[in-house]
């Protein structure tokens, strides 16, 4: 399979998984099931006819797009993501009338999308940390929040670096990638768990299931010194295990949680992508219907069985009314022409989280 198709299916499977759950993010499972059938939803909520997306495709695509923006500012990937995330929390304040007030400052060319000058459910830790004028990481944390909003916008750092060998960088810029807002542990580690696994599943013919495992074990070495190391390799282990029995996918998605805080939103999304590793549509179906936060699994879910089945895989019932799906295939299509060798040959700029 062309790796072009993976990057694609991965971002516009993320945005069809969020797309689909945001509909019922705040929902019961009583009131989902009660409203869409025994199924529950597997159809979008359409308005005006389009397939909305949530804060979760937003930063993303910003995600990527800072990603991008390295190579021209000449800064670290971390320093280039915040200021995109800077850019997107002024979508979320203002309206697209006032872009031409800071055209010459700004550098994400997405505020050019009249569309991404909404606000779409955003995460209070990542309103609050942005507006707070600090940038976390790592080491210097700035709050003490696992939700899920930093694992839900960094599979472009999956797709972004090739070459699987340098593959702790991948994992370790998501984990500052998130911390920029998310400064637990738990709002970090399953970033760098996540983007391994992309990596991984759209630069080679590894099985899913051994993405998983190797994405486990790596990050288990990474951060082997973390309080909650155990707890999260517990909780991945037992998402795979589950992914093998013929439990109902209900009982299964109870088990590892509601998808709030990083951690569980990972361990659903890779239960649900390894019980229908082969079946786009069930993976993000049974992914969004459930108490929890739907459209943030069913993001993280629609990331991962996109990137590993590719973009054929993805019924066109989903594609065609998608928000901004073509906005999403072009950036898709940017991060796969980024060759970091050949940037890194004419600027002589080393890796630099």
């Amino acid at each position: 399979m062309e790796t072009i198709n993976k990057y694609k299916g991965c971002l516009l499977g993320g945005a069809i998984g969020d797309a689909l759950g945001y509909a019922v993010e705040f929902d019961r499972e009583q009131k989902i099931f009660s409203k869409y059938g025994a199924n529950g939803i597997t159809e979008y909520e359409l308005k005006n006819g389009t397939a909305i997306i949530s804060d979760d495709t937003q930063m993303t695509l910003f995600t990527a797009n800072g990603l991008l923006s390295s190579y021209y500012n000449n800064s670290s990937y971390t320093d280039s993501i915040y200021t995109a995330y800077k850019e997107w929390f002024i979508t979320q304040n203002c309206g697209y009338e006032i872009k031409s007030k800071f055209r010459t400052l700004l550098v994400s060319w997405l505020l050019n999308v009249p569309e991404l000058w909404s606000r779409r459910a955003p995460g209070f830790t990542c309103i609050n940390a942005i507006s707070s004028g600090k940038m976390g990481s790592v080491r210097n944390p700035i709050n003490d929040s696992k939700g899920c909003g930093g694992v839900m916008r960094v599979a472009p750092v999956g797709l972004f670096f090739k070459n699987t060998d340098s593959i702790s960088q991948t994992d370790m810029l998501a984990a500052e990638a998130s911390a920029i807002t998310h400064g637990h542990e738990l709002g970090y580690i399953p970033s760098a768990t996540f983007a391994h696994i992309i990596n991984l599943i759209s630069h080679t013919n590894i099985p899913l299931k051994e993405a998983v495992n190797d994405s486990i074990s790596h990050t288990e070495k990474l951060f082997k010194n973390a309080e909650n190391i155990r707890y999260f390799v517990r909780l991945m282990k037992k998402a795979v295990k589950l992914s093998e029995k013929n439990h109902s996918d209900l009982d299964a998605i109870h088990e590892l949680g509601e998808g709030w805080v990083a951690e569980e939103t990972l361990a659903i999304a890779v239960y649900c992508a390894l019980k229908y590793e082969n079946d786009f549509e069930k993976a993000v179906i049974t992914s969004v219907n459930h108490n929890g936060d739907s459209d943030s699994t069913g993001a993280v879910t629609g990331n991962i069985i996109g990137a590993y089945l590719g973009i054929e895989a993805i019924p066109q019932k989903f594609l065609v009314p998608l928000e901004i799906s073509d906005v999403i295939s072009e950036i898709a299509e940017d991060l796969y022409k980024y060759d970091l060798d050949c940037y890194r040959e004419e600027t002589g700029k080393k890796y630099i989280i």
